[in-house]
Formats: C-alpha cells, sequence, structure tokens
C-alpha cells in the first residue's frame, strides 16, 4: 500500500511501449484512478498565439543626432540660437559671422553678374539686331564660362549654410555683406552650443549639436522566458498615456542578445515615425507585442511537472499503467504547453495527480529493486 495516497499498489507487468527518459512505473486499478480523480488529455497540435504586455522607453534615434560645424573661418558676431532644447527649423538663422572669405566669394559672385550684364548687353544691342548673324561662338563660349564660374562661387556660398536668401540679395543689390546669416541645415533640438558671441571659429569647429524628433526609438523590456514568443519583425501596438488614448501599431526591428544585469531583462528596439513630436525622449508608453501564431504540439501547461532533473509528464500507457517521461518543452500560452521531444501526437497524459503517481512509481521502483536485490542475496542451502 503507497503511504502517500493509501492505494494498492500493484507489480506492473512488462509494457510494450518504450519511451526514453523513465525507469519507473505505477499501475492503478479503475477505483484507485476515481478515487484520484485522474484525469487524462492527449497531445494535439495547436496554434499557439501570445500578446505580451510590457513598457517602452522613448529614446532619441542614433540616426537623427547630427553636429553643425562651420565651413568657414570668422568671427562670431551674434547669436540667434542662446539655450539648450531650443527648437530649430531648417533654413532659421543660427549665427552672424564676419569671414574675409565669405566677403570674397560675394565679390566674386557679384563681379561675375556684372559681366553676365555686359554679355547680356552686347547680343542685345543694336548691331546684333541690325547684322542678322546672330550670337557668334565666342559670344556662346564667354556666357557659358560666366555661367559655370557663377554655379562654382554660388555652391561655395550655399555651402556655408548660407541660403539662397544671400545669392537673391547679392543678384538685387549688387553690394555685399561684411557680416553674413548662417542657417540652419536641418530641423531639430538643440542638444549642444559650443560658441558664444565674440568667438572666432576656423572651418571644421563643432558650433552645436541637434537632434531630430521626427523620428525615435522605443525600447520595450522582456523577460528572458518571454524571448522564445518574440522575433524580429512581431506587430507592437503602443499607447501613449491617460491623457492621450491613441495608439501606435509598428513592428519590432532588433531584440538584443544580452540580457541586462541589474534588471535581467532584454531589450527589444523598434522605430516610431514622431512627426508631431508626442513621444518626448525619457517618457514611458505601454507596449504589446502581438507574437506571431506558432503551429505546436501542445499538452495542458498543469500536465508538466517541473523537477530538478528537467520538466517530466505522467504517461498513460493503458489499462491503468503509467510512466513518467522526460520531456523538452518550449513556448508556452497561459493554458497549454508547447513538447518539443518526449512525446507523439495523440498519446495520453495526466493533468492532474501527477506528483501522486510518480511519487507511487518511485516507490514501486524501490520495493522491485529491494526485492531483487533480497533475491541475489539468498544463499543455496
Amino acid at each position: 500500500m503507497c503511504p502517500i495516497c493509501g492505494m494498492d499498489l500493484v507489480e506492473m507487468e512488462p509494457s510494450t511501449k518504450s519511451h526514453a527518459g523513465h525507469d519507473h512505473s505505477v499501475h492503478l486499478d479503475t477505483a484507485s484512478l476515481q478515487r484520484l480523480g485522474v484525469r487524462l488529455a492527449s497531445a494535439k497540435w495547436e496554434t499557439l498565439s501570445r500578446d505580451i504586455d510590457s513598457y517602452g522607453n522613448v529614446m532619441v534615434d542614433e540616426s537623427m543626432v547630427s553636429n553643425i560645424h562651420s565651413n568657414v573661418a570668422g568671427v562670431i558676431k551674434k547669436l540667434h540660437v542662446n539655450s539648450v532644447g531650443q527648437q530649430i527649423q531648417a533654413g532659421q538663422v543660427l549665427y552672424e559671422i564676419y569671414s574675409p572669405e565669405l566677403i570674397q566669394s560675394q565679390r566674386e559672385f557679384i563681379e561675375l553678374l556684372r559681366e553676365k550684364d555686359k554679355l547680356v548687353e552686347s547680343m542685345m544691342g543694336e548691331d546684333a539686331h541690325t547684322s542678322g548673324k546672330g550670337m557668334s561662338e565666342d559670344d556662346m563660349m564667354d556666357v557659358k564660362m560666366n555661367a559655370n564660374k557663377r554655379l562654382l562661387v554660388s555652391e561655395a556660398l550655399l555651402y556655408a549654410n548660407t541660403g539662397k536668401e544671400l545669392l537673391e540679395e547679392l543678384a538685387s543689390t549688387y553690394k555685399p555683406r561684411e557680416v553674413v546669416e548662417v542657417r540652419a541645415p536641418k530641423s531639430g533640438f538643440v542638444t549642444k552650443i559650443d560658441i558664444h558671441e565674440g568667438n572666432s571659429v576656423k572651418q571644421m569647429d563643432s558650433l552645436f549639436a541637434l537632434v531630430g524628433l521626427s523620428q525615435v526609438w522605443v525600447e520595450v523590456a522582456l523577460y528572458p522566458d518571454q524571448l522564445a514568443w518574440v522575433k524580429d519583425g512581431d506587430e507592437v501596438t503602443l499607447r501613449l498615456s491617460q491623457l492621450d488614448k491613441s495608439v501606435i501599431k509598428t513592428r519590432l526591428q532588433f531584440v538584443s542578445p544580452v540580457v541586462d544585469g541589474t534588471t535581467r531583462t532584454v531589450r527589444a528596439r523598434l522605430s516610431v515615425a514622431n512627426p508631431k513630436n508626442r513621444l518626448l525622449p525619457g517618457a514611458l508608453v505601454d507596449a504589446t507585442i502581438h507574437a506571431k501564431p506558432h503551429l505546436a504540439l501542445a499538452v495542458p501547461r498543469s500536465a508538466v511537472m517541473r523537477t530538478g532533473k528537467g520538466d517530466l509528464v505522467m504517461l498513460a500507457e493503458g489499462n491503468g499503467h503509467f510512466a513518467p517521461v522526460k520531456v523538452e518543452t518550449g513556448i508556452e500560452t497561459a493554458e497549454l504547453i508547447e513538447v518539443n521531444s518526449g512525446l507523439k501526437e495523440d498519446e495520453q497524459v495526466a493533468v492532474n495527480g501527477q506528483f501522486l503517481l510518480d511519487a507511487a512509481a518511485s516507490l514501486s521502483d524501490a520495493a522491485q529493486r529491494m526485492r531483487a536485490n533480497h533475491n541475489g542475496d539468498d544463499h543455496p542451502k
């Protein structure tokens, strides 16, 4: 009789079935099975799916970080950007600079404009209309060379981020500016200011650091037991806050292979378009990862026994015979667990009372070993 549950232990006849991972079995009569209320479930192919709820931390997208350098040497006469965090738009004036290099480029551009005017005046003159010969090859060559030179000088001015506004002013006034406005090449928020009014700067000196927020990263925290579900490309739903009830749909782009030693979590990253700057770096958002459906051989979670030597199930071998079988498990849902090895389709396992069955099987196995040892120690008379 089993000292744990009080049922009668019956010596098991050898089973015709063979499973790796067990070396002892137990047999229960129908009455004992009814007293224990043992229920069975079959291993079936199931489509497993799961939504993983977590939180995300909004971060700066590193690809949106940029430095603004000086493209010419000179002296900063006036700053139009005075504080970190200030938002600027592409084309907005950042500072004004006195630069002999820019003055010289403006003068060259003005001289080329005057040369172009003379060429046009010559071609439109009275002789050109009366001769009937049209534009000569030399005239065409002069016009083409003038246009190429103006293009080179204008590109040099635009390279210094002076903007088209300066070129338009020069074309209308024919007067160079001593102090030139330098404009922002892109939009963003100022994160660093490295200059002050009156500073001398050289070409390629760092002046400002900007970060754009039109696109941000969101890092989602995952626990190691959730990683089997998560794959790059999984759909994610972000919920912003209690005040802003709107949601953002996006997809996972990267799952880190490293576990954080402090939080014991793994970071999954996704990129989010942020045209209205609703997501600010440092903010927290609720995230739900919609794991892709997965076809798997599965049994109820309650059927699996977690032990120090691995996962076990009590396999029903028929006619009241049960045997503990070691299985390799995979992903889990709230009700089912994937079995990667150890079971075949339609094999039945106990979904309750497994520990009593396993204990009884261990006692039965121990009793058989003791009996074998006792018989081996008998001395012939």
